[in-house]
């Protein structure tokens, strides 16, 4: 994590909170700008369970904390959390109060964009060697500030969206490629030797989660050994292969049941558990409640 940040401007601060002032529902506030996506919170909330998806999620107000794994991660205004792979998640704010809510800018990474602008930049980014992970803290302000900013106001004028946003977001590519954190960016979403791989590895045990899988099946896919697809994979991702598979299982679960009103059992079974009562047991340890008690809950705070 940075060693310190930089408040956001009171421009930024400003149009975000007009925008979600004139909104109506409950945030996450999908807008007219495919994969932005505006989040906005009064009060600190309980930590909620999702599965992150490449992107940008710059913190305009107020704090959040999010866990992959057994990485927590802690940001809060003028920073950003930067998310390369898919990958479950637990957050929660932290700081947010009716006066002055949490206020964030959730940007999906248009890959094609940063590839293209990566190949254009005269010194590429290069990795200072450390350990690639798919998920870290970057300050966020200066020229990245200003670009969200550009973003948010367009959200008033939908006809030029298309014709605008993709130089913000090609603007956005080259701050971040530029930055101190350009090498990390680079070499985990776009450059890495193995990281691609795991990617494609992470794809086929995202799609094919409710079925058993082996780890040397994995790991072919990703032309790695076992032992090295599994330590990669952990490096990525700050979970195991079999870890991460059961998150998404779980959120599955979860999902059956609020969504589609399915019972224990079903869900159970739909996500790959034999046993009603081990799906029982670990979807306690990861939500918290044992499944009817925890589905409950959600439909009452959701009424």
């Amino acid at each position: 994590m940075p060693a310190g940040s930089k408040t956001m401007p009171d421009s930024l601060v400003e149009a975000v909170t007009r925008y979600t002032n004139a909104q109506r529902g409950e945030s996450p506030f999908a807008t007219a700008i495919a994969g932005f996506t505006i989040l906005r919170s009064n009060n600190e909330k309980h930590p909620s369970h999702t599965i992150l998806k490449p992107a940008l999620c710059v913190v305009v107000q107020g704090a959040k904390w999010t866990s992959v794994g057994t990485r927590r991660f802690q940001y809060k205004a003028g920073q950003a959390l930067v998310i390369s792979i898919e990958i479950p998640s637990v957050s929660r704010v932290t700081e947010a109060r009716p006066g002055r809510p949490y206020l964030a800018v959730v940007i999906e990474f248009d890959l094609g964009i940063m590839r293209e602008v990566m190949e254009e930049l005269d010194t590429p980014a290069v990795a200072d060697g450390k350990a690639v992970h798919g998920i870290f803290v970057t300050n966020f302000d200066g020229a990245l500030a200003d670009c969200v900013l550009r973003a948010v106001r367009l959200l008033d004028k939908p006809k030029a969206i298309s014709a605008l946003y993709p130089a913000i977001m090609r603007e956005i590519c080259y701050w971040l490629l530029a930055g101190p954190h350009g090498g990390e960016i680079a070499l985990m979403t776009l450059a890495g030797r193995h990281t691609p791989r795991i990617v494609k590895a992470i794809h086929v045990l995202r799609d094919r989660f409710a079925k058993p899988i082996r780890i040397e099946e994995l790991a072919a896919i990703a032309k790695l050994s076992p032992s090295a697809f599994h330590r990669q994979f952990k490096a990525l991702t700050s979970m195991t292969p079999l870890q991460y598979q059961k998150r998404l299982r779980l959120l599955e679960a979860r999902r059956l049941m609020v969504s589609a009103a399915a019972n224990v059992e079903t869900a159970a079974f739909q996500v790959g558990y034999e046993s009603p009562s081990q799906f029982s047991r670990e979807y306690s340890r990861m939500f918290g409640l044992p499944p009817r008690r925890d589905i409950a809950s959600l439909r009452q705070m959701a009424a």
